[in-house]
């Protein structure tokens, strides 16, 4: 599975710099001179990072062979990739990567299935974006007292719900 890790946004002056919009939380590691990226679409890439800065709170990223601010615009919206096998694990066995729990079933602690996690949103509270047999959406905080259990070598997350969380059909 490939993972996004940045978005390159504008180029920066005329020597080929990008501000990277960084979608990783180790972009030390991900940006690093040297670091070879995927791309999405395909045909702009590999590139390989040759220098970075900060600059005005924004990641800038110098690539191989992108010498000019020409080059550099060509680049606007494409998306930098990493496999997700590259991606050393979390020490804490209670937090998990997002690609670790997306597409894990969902059931209730009582055994009844409730769908498929599509997606993690990182807000102030992380949620879970539980999708149902039916392609209903459910957002489900993503604490111990709602989510005791998750098995990513079993393929599942246990959900404890209170009362209404599941509730997705309301009467007219």
């Amino acid at each position: 599975m490939r993972l996004v890790v940045g978005r390159i946004g504008r180029a920066h002056g005329i020597r080929g710099d990008v501000a990277v919009d960084v979608r990783t939380d180790d972009p030390a590691a991900r940006f690093a001179v040297g670091a070879a990226l995927d791309t999405d679409p395909a045909a702009a890439g590999p590139l390989r990072v040759r220098s970075t800065r900060r600059h005005s709170g924004r990641l800038l990223v110098r690539f191989e062979g992108i010498d000019d601010r020409d080059a550099a615009e060509a680049l606007r919206g494409t998306a930098l990739l990493v496999d997700s096998a590259d991606i050393a694990p979390l020490d804490d066995p209670d937090e998990f990567h997002d690609h670790e729990l997306i597409g894990l079933a969902v059931r209730t602690a009582a055994g009844a299935a409730v769908g498929t996690v599509d997606d993690v949103l990182h807000h102030a509270q992380d949620l879970l974006v539980v999708t149902t047999a039916e392609g209903d959406e459910v957002l489900v905080p993503f604490v111990a007292a709602l989510v005791p259990e998750v098995d990513t070598e079993q393929g599942h997350i246990v959900i404890d719900p209170p009362p209404g969380l599941l509730d997705l059909h309301t009467a007219d």
